[in-house]
């Protein structure tokens, strides 16, 4: 299966942040602003955005002399012993923190073995989760996560996909024409959120941003009751602003 990667923003965030922890571990006595903005080549101005990040992730931490060293959460992410476990873990404290600052319910999904597949999610009384009445592997088309995990893939892909996956009317908003489908995905630039505007359901309105790390095919997602979707658009920019913690996550 090939894919149709383009780095977006959030994706250059993960990779610079990447930079940063590597020069921070190397260091193991620590190194200062200067040091790291001396190997990396950052700017000082993208250098402290990253480690106003990377603090709050507990990537790296500063000591009383102001030098940065490695993190709790790095350390237990570069375990292989229970890196899974660790790796869930830092996954769902991201995940709910994003619940809380968006004010909605948020998605990990991924494209497993030709699948649309929910890994994790946050939601909670004043952020329900979507009710599947639909199973998410068979209604991609009607999704904005579907969409977003779909228009990674090249043409063959997502051909491949609606060959397997009848493209059911959901409500009166879905597409079912593979056609207009194939065509939206095709000129839809990495960097705008997919939406899905009472497509899936009736009543919920959702947006997803790619989170594509190595050769996996994944995104974030969100969804509103739909007496919110005047908040949906500012909701997906917030969402892929906060995609690079995610990202790093799953790069380490």
């Amino acid at each position: 299966m090939a894919l149709m990667h383009e780095p977006t923003a959030p994706y250059h965030s993960a990779q610079d942040a990447l930079r940063v922890l590597e020069t921070v571990a190397r260091h193991t006595t620590g190194v200062t602003d200067a040091g790291l903005a001396r190997h990396t080549g950052l700017s000082p101005e993208r250098l402290t955005t990253l480690l106003r990040m990377l603090r709050r992730e507990r990537y790296v931490d500063q000591g009383a002399d102001g030098a940065y060293v490695t993190g709790d959460a790095l350390t237990r992410l570069g375990s292989t012993h229970d890196r899974e476990a660790a790796l869930r873990e830092k996954l769902q404290a991201t995940l709910d923190r994003l619940r809380d600052s968006i004010g909605a319910a948020v998605y990990i999904s991924r494209y497993v073995d030709g699948e649309v597949t929910i890994s994790q999610y946050a939601d909670g009384p004043a952020t329900p989760s979507v009710n599947e009445w639909v199973d998410f592997r068979h209604s991609a088309h009607a999704t904005a996560l579907g969409k977003s995990l779909l228009g990674q893939l090249d043409h063959n892909g997502r051909r491949d996909h609606l060959s397997r996956h009848k493209m059911a009317r959901l409500t009166s908003r879905t597409i079912t024409s593979d056609r207009l489908l194939l065509s939206r995905l095709e000129s839809q630039p990495p960097t705008v959120p997919h939406l899905d505007l009472q497509e899936y359901a009736v009543g919920t309105v959702c947006a997803a941003v790619p989170i594509t790390a190595g050769s996996s095919v994944g995104c974030l997602a969100l969804s509103l009751p739909v007496e919110h979707a005047h908040r949906l658009r500012q909701a997906a920019d917030a969402l892929n602003r906060n995609a690079a913690p995610v990202l790093l996550s799953l790069a380490i």
